[in-house]
């Protein structure tokens, strides 16, 4: 699990106009924490430690250190905004954990091996990857930044499924819990396909053999 600080405080100056107000500031980004025992609360977050942090894939997938007026709260992104064509965050959502309740949460997968494959690197197969996340349930203690798929020995016209992948301890895949129906494909290793010149070279070669 990645480290995450992110400094926020209460915020009381409600509705539309004063987010406006606070992005226009340009110092906090306008938010809520949610979930467990307590009330939701609408905060603002410091904006560069948010920003610089939401660079990196693992955030979205790591317990984050809340810490409201001085008081932490661990907490995982359940939601963020962004503004429709300016590199701007204009709210997120953030959902608070216990370490003694599983959490549902999207991970991203990371492929590897690709070097290495023979599928790839001998028989020239093309990687299409299927799925670049799946949703997972584990306790914030077993959460982990991404999954691997290693794809070193997968042959050529082959196809990973869900039921592929290597789980750490304690996480579950959230899709294999509603039936076998619901194992879906992550990648596969098709054949090259012909090259179009090659066939269009054909075709001509056949039309002077005919003359």
């Amino acid at each position: 699990m990645s480290d995450f600080t992110l400094n926020a405080s209460v915020r009381n100056d409600l509705g539309k106009g004063a987010s406006r107000r606070l992005r226009r500031e340009n110092l906090q980004v306008p938010a809520i924490v949610y979930g467990g025992e307590k009330a939701p609360q609408p905060i603002s977050v410091e904006k560069s430690a948010f920003y610089k942090a939401a660079e990196s894939e693992s955030f979205f997938s790591s317990v984050i250190n809340l810490v409201i007026d001085g008081k932490s709260e661990q907490v995982v992104v359940r939601d963020m905004q962004r503004h429709p064509f300016k590199p701007l965050i204009t709210h997120a959502d953030f959902l608070r954990v216990d370490a003694t309740h599983e959490i549902t949460i999207n991970v991203p997968l990371h492929v590897v091996g690709e070097e290495k494959s023979k599928a790839i690197k001998d028989n020239g197969g093309e990687l299409h990857v299927l799925a670049n996340e799946v949703q997972i349930s584990c306790l914030p203690k077993d959460l982990p930044d991404f999954l691997e798929v290693d794809i070193t020995d997968v042959e050529l016209g082959s196809t990973l499924h869900l039921t592929d992948l290597v789980l750490p301890a304690g996480v579950t895949l959230v899709e294999l819990t509603h039936g076998e129906d619901h194992n879906q494909a992550i990648l596969s290793i098709t054949k090259p396909k012909a090259r179009g010149g090659e066939a269009a070279g054909e075709g001509e070669e056949g039309e002077e053999g005919e003359e």
